[in-house]
């Protein structure tokens, strides 16, 4: 064993997380050891996340292993405090290659407890001692051992520098504050480390409380990851569940259509052979018959032929039509038909709501973190239309209903309970939820571009229809000369840098909803936040004959 342990050091049997040497050491299946206290601890900060770690290696575990004591490092250790450790504390005192070394040593030099800035010179504990006990070596000033004492002497008057000019941020001798630095801003050096350890100390704090809020920000994120795995785990539950009663209902209808159609065959097959028999059986009658009329015509006795020709020659009558209507053979195409039918609808509704589905899920974030540039909000883009059953009869829509153009000749547009009927405005399509970017551009005199939720009335009067005057929709107010926000009937101006193109972001989740100039750059106009308790739709209001607004694709 002492041969054994005559290799080893403090450093390749200590806990790479608390640095010391190992504690009831254990080891992972990867082949690292630590302290039994350390990993556990390390693990229990884990539990959270369901997946535990190698603090060394980073290999995962699931789920989180069971540890044992490693019996042959404990004995190692145990043998290392008792040998090398003893043997390093021996040399403890004498300087290595990183240490300051005591100047005063001969042979083999100690370690310096401390410099002094008169002496220039580093001491150990032992050639130290008079510093402590002679009256004018008192009176020196001590500090850590440092290697570059010569930086605190002037290079040129080789003087010790105590003196802080703050004229030109230097240290600087006593010579030097009556020569070339005559007439400087100077004080001591002690009174502006003094001032600059006040600093130093605000910077600290500033540095522990921003150190608190980012310890906040990181538990925010577990607990949030946390409660995403869980959500995650729940929907992909539920989904299946949906997903499997779908396919079953699906199966179920399956079975029963396979059901009718082979009950549907059996009766149709039952009642085809059925009458096939009693033709069968009437052909055999008639073959029957033929056979005696044959019989009697072969008769030479004339008395003989005319006796029996009454009771042979008598045929009776036939019990179906001389002929079989057989329909078109297109047996069961109605149902392939109708089956066919139903596959494409359904087909149609899974492209449809898989689009919306797949939205929904690309949509969930974490970090609720607004793009910057355009090229992040164009990668939330969504391509807007306008609904011809809601707009105002003096709006006309084209290019595919994303543009719109306020006119004097009302349009022939069809009654509808959606049409707007007092205020000449228009919504989307398309419900907005998760997070959309869009832009207009705009010409005219008055345009209003804003987001309502379905439910505003349309057929109210400027106080209960308009976008801005109730607690349904928020809009922004543009003409040539100034620009105003609106909601519930507040209005706030908004500084806006003269601009026909609008770009609209909405983070439907974090109730975010900014307005931005869009040129070269992205100016935020105006921003929102609040809680949108219902799905939204982009609105369009036009006043002066001749205004436009037109939705960009993006490029």
């Amino acid at each position: 064993m002492a041969h054994r342990g005559s290799n080893l050091t403090s450093e390749n049997i200590s806990c790479s997380i608390c640095l010391d040497l190992l504690k009831d050491p254990v080891t992972t299946s990867c082949g690292h050891s630590y302290c039994l206290d350390c990993i556990k601890g390390h693990w229990d900060a884990e539990d959270g996340k369901r997946i535990y770690s190698c603090p060394q290696c980073r290999k995962t575990f699931t789920p989180r292993p069971v540890l044992e004591k490693n019996i042959l490092l404990a004995e190692l250790v145990e043998e290392l405090k008792k040998t090398g450790l003893e043997a390093a504390a021996a040399d403890h005192c004498y300087a290595g290659p990183e240490d300051v070394a005591c100047d005063m040593c001969t042979g083999r030099k100690r370690k310096a407890g401390k410099s002094c800035l008169v002496c220039l010179i580093s001491y150990c504990e032992n050639h130290l001692q008079p510093h402590y006990d002679l009256a004018p070596l008192k009176k020196h000033q001590l500090v850590e051992p440092s290697k570059h004492l010569e930086e605190n002497i002037c290079r040129h008057h080789d003087k010790l520098m105590e003196i802080f000019c703050r004229t030109d941020q230097q240290l600087i001798c006593y010579l030097c504050s009556v020569d070339e630095h005559k007439g400087h801003d100077t004080v001591s050096a002690a009174a502006e480390r003094k001032q600059k350890q006040k600093k130093l100390e605000e910077s600290r704090l500033n540095i522990h409380q921003r150190i608190q809020d980012r310890e906040k920000d990181v538990k925010l994120l577990q607990q949030e990851l946390e409660a995403l795995i869980v959500s995650a785990d729940k929907t992909v539950e539920h989904s299946e569940e949906m997903f499997t009663q779908m396919i079953c209902l699906i199966q179920k209808r399956s079975s029963e259509v396979k059901q009718q159609i082979r009950s549907q065959q059996e009766a149709e097959v039952s009642r085809v052979q059925e009458l096939e028999e009693k033709l069968q059986q009437e052909i055999s009658d008639l073959k029957r018959k033929d056979a005696e009329l044959k019989q009697l015509s072969d008769t030479s006795d004339h008395s003989q032929f005319l006796h029996n020709y009454p009771s042979v020659s008598a045929l009776s009558e036939s019990t179906h039509s001389s002929s079989i209507s057989i329909r078109p053979r297109r047996h069961f195409e109605d149902v392939r038909a109708a089956v066919e039918e139903l596959r494409d609808v359904l087909q149609d509704v899974l492209r449809d709501t898989w689009t919306n589905i797949s939205l929904a899920i690309t949509d969930v974030d974490v970090l609720l973190s607004e793009p910057m540039t355009r090229a992040e909000f164009l990668k939330h883009s969504r391509e807007i239309t306008l609904d011809p059953n809601t707009a105002h009869r003096r709006l006309l829509l084209s290019d595919g209903n994303r543009k719109v153009t306020s006119v004097y000749q009302p349009q022939s547009y069809p009654d509808h309970p959606d049409r707007f009927i007092y205020c000449r405005q228009v919504l989307s399509k398309e419900s907005l939820t998760g997070r959309c970017y869009w832009e207009v551009e705009w010409r005219g005199e008055v345009v209003f571009v804003a987001v309502s939720y379905k439910n505003i009335s349309r057929t109210g009067g400027r106080c209960e229809s308009l976008f801005g005057s109730i607690d349904k929709s928020w809009s922004l107010h543009c003409d040539t000369n100034s620009s105003v926000f609106r909601y519930n009937d507040t209005k706030t101006p908004v500084s806006y840098p003269q601009s026909s193109r609008i770009g609209v972001y909405l983070d439907h989740r974090a109730g975010v909803l900014s307005f931005y100039r869009v040129s070269e750059t992205m100016t935020l106009l105006h921003r929102v936040q609040t809680s949108f308790t219902q799905p939204l739709h982009v609105g369009v209001g036009l006043y002066g004959s001749g205004s436009t607004l037109e939705f960009i694709k993006p490029e």
